[in-house]
């Protein structure tokens, strides 16, 4: 009786890992390929992007932490169970970790397909920045001739932000703390740009139905006074700061006005990624809406970039081109 043949081992992968030893704590390693779940494409990722948030909890993470959130390429194997884009269609998704590999499995309800005007590049800039100014901006309902104040608006989610604000009708302020930087927000499509850490000059061009607001600190003590009756801030980072004080009655007294705590992951447990990044890629695709790429390297220079942007030596986003 003839024996059965083993199975081939899959071959392993290589993907960004979290190593103390290594410059940065970011090294690229060889690891298990994934096993998709029914309800996953396997994704040959083209392009990754950095965000503040993946690469802070890189720094802080264990040893063999798989780290990443932003990726774009060409589905190898559609999910099982029939959903989501077909084979060999070009995508762009969004996982909670471990999408800075040449490999990934992705959820078919975070996963759209690309129009082919948008590059690998642009797309992977889309995911968690892009995702959170979309969300962040319906919050405030309609925005058609309302007053929208972003702060940090030079930022990856802040230049997202500001040119979607002014798409859907509003009259856009943009904060920025570098005077260098006030250029960016301008070119997205502000209306008015105020420069530097005290939020108070925003003032004079308010008060707003909505604010986007990434600073914290005293930024945000200052946004929570500049709200109209029933006016919203959207909080979705604390940049300079994580502790805050404020007059409170300058904040109730405006009359309900809203301090909403927002969180990526939560969000899109609410309203599928794969829609608001199909979206967002229709935009792209249509000249409406300009990724704002500030670096373009291989992943092998990922530690270097990461800690470039820890440091904040750019504005805009940084893409790592997955190299073989």
């Amino acid at each position: 009786m003839s024996a059965t043949p083993a199975t081939p081992a899959t071959p392993p992968i290589r993907a960004i890992v979290v190593d103390p030893d290594a410059p940065g704590r970011l090294a690229l390693k060889e690891v298990a390929a994934p096993t998709p779940a029914p309800n996953e494409a396997l994704v040959r990722v083209a392009a990754i992007s950095l965000n503040r948030g993946d690469v802070r909890g890189a720094m802080r993470s264990p040893a063999g932490t798989r780290p990443g959130w932003d990726l774009a390429g060409i589905v190898e194997q559609s999910a099982a169970d029939g959903s989501g884009p077909p084979e060999r269609a070009p995508v762009v998704g969004l996982l909670s970790a471990g999408a800075w590999a040449e490999l990934v499995a992705v959820p078919t309800h975070a996963l759209a397909e690309l129009p082919e005007a948008v590059t690998f590049p642009q797309a992977a800039t889309l995911p968690v920045a892009g995702l959170t100014a979309l969300l962040a901006l319906e919050k405030g309902g309609s925005l058609l001739g309302r007053k929208v104040l972003v702060t940090g608006a030079s930022g990856g989610v802040g230049v997202y932000a500001v040119q979607l604000a002014r798409l859907m009708g509003a009259y856009v302020v943009g904060s920025v703390r570098q005077p260098e930087h006030a250029a960016f927000a301008r070119e997205s499509g502000a209306h008015e740009v105020v420069t530097g850490d005290d939020l108070t000059p925003a003032s004079a061009f308010g008060p707003y139905h909505l604010i986007i607001e990434s600073v914290g600190g005293a930024s945000l003590a200052t946004a929570l006074t500049l709200l109209m009756p029933r006016g919203v801030c959207v909080l979705f980072g604390a940049s300079s700061g994580a502790d805050v004080t404020f007059q409170a009655p300058r904040f109730y007294l405006t009359g309900g006005a809203t301090l909403y705590g927002f969180l990526i992951f939560d969000e899109v447990t609410r309203n599928p990624a794969a829609d608001g990044l199909a979206r967002l890629a229709r935009l792209v695709a249509s000249g409406q809406l300009h990724p704002r790429i500030e670096v373009e390297a291989p992943w092998t220079d990922i530690a270097d970039v990461a800690q470039r942007l820890m440091d904040r030596t750019y504005s805009g986003k940084a893409v790592l081109h997955i190299t073989q």
